[in-house]
């Protein structure tokens, strides 16, 4: 069985928050996972619930429809696409419901209306991002993408940072599953910061990972760069056109993933690519 049982889309109403459900829909159709729309209501009024009613029920009958389309192709039997609502912070709403029950993955928007910029302090997937949760999260930058379109098969390439450490290794086994059930094409990243004497070994280890990985039957290759970590892998994300960075969320990179200046805080930043956060 999938580890992903569950696709949980925080939804508040705005088209930005929607960008989404085309990557949880490829995602549950190949996976077989349930999908679940998740929302937060400010209070109990009445009138609350009558619109949130009218919405998700409007999103429910679309997703339904959409996942429909990977099921001949996968193999897998009918998903169901259910709705949850919590009352209150959206943030603390969105983590109490995915800490409890079985494992999950999250998928939703930097920002719907409930930031004013990209990853601005305050916004509800800033304080997602950075709250201690154990579910994978993917981010999909809501910046120039249209929910309208959506293409089959959006899911296609992953850039995988390691730097040596069991905890970087840790989003290995995550991206694996999605990427055999995908279909995906992986890439490992290694970044030195000398070539002294040290490309030979990344070389040789991220051979050692391609060779593990290959006998699950995933296409993988690997790249050594020398330089910034986080500035190599935003880099190479844009040149091989990756669909998802996936990281884990410690390594020797950091002692803490938030503290000014760690790798992962600076591709959460700076990248271009809907980027896959593993809590090591």
């Amino acid at each position: 069985m999938t580890i992903y049982k569950k696709v949980v889309v925080p939804l508040d109403g705005s088209a930005l928050a929607e960008v989404a459900l085309p990557y949880a829909e490829e995602v549950a159709g190949k996976m077989g996972s349930d999908i679940i729309l998740l929302t937060v209501l400010p209070s109990e009024e009445p009138e609350e619930y009558h619109n949130h009613y009218n919405y998700t029920k409007k999103i429910e009958d679309v997703t339904k429809r959409q996942v429909e389309k990977y099921l001949e192709d996968s193999g897998n039997k009918d998903i169901k696409v259910g709705t949850a609502t919590r009352v209150g912070n959206p943030a603390e709403g969105i983590l109490d419901y995915v800490n409890k029950g079985y494992m999950c993955l999250i998928i939703m928007a930097t920002h719907g209306r409930s930031g004013v910029g990209r990853w601005a302090v305050g916004s509800v997937a800033d304080k997602v991002v950075r709250a201690t949760t154990r579910q994978p999260l993917l981010l999909i930058r809501a910046k120039g993408t249209h929910p309208d379109v959506r293409a089959k098969r959006i899911m296609k390439k992953a850039l995988i940072p390691l730097d040596g450490s069991p905890e970087s290794e840790s989003v290995i086994a995550y991206i694996s599953e999605v990427a055999r059930s995908l279909q995906m094409e992986l890439t490992l990243l290694r970044v030195i910061p000398k070539t002294n004497g040290t490309f030979a070994s990344a070389d040789a280890y991220l051979q050692d990972w391609c060779q593990r990985i290959e006998e699950k039957g995933i296409t993988v290759g690997y790249e050594v760069r020398v330089g910034a970590p986080a500035d190599q892998i935003i880099d190479l994300a844009d040149e091989l056109a990756s669909d998802i960075v996936a990281m884990a969320t410690r390594g020797q990179t950091a002692v803490n993933l938030w503290s000014l200046g760690s790798v992962a805080q600076k591709v959460l930043l700076g990248g271009n690519t809907p980027l896959l956060l593993i809590r090591a």
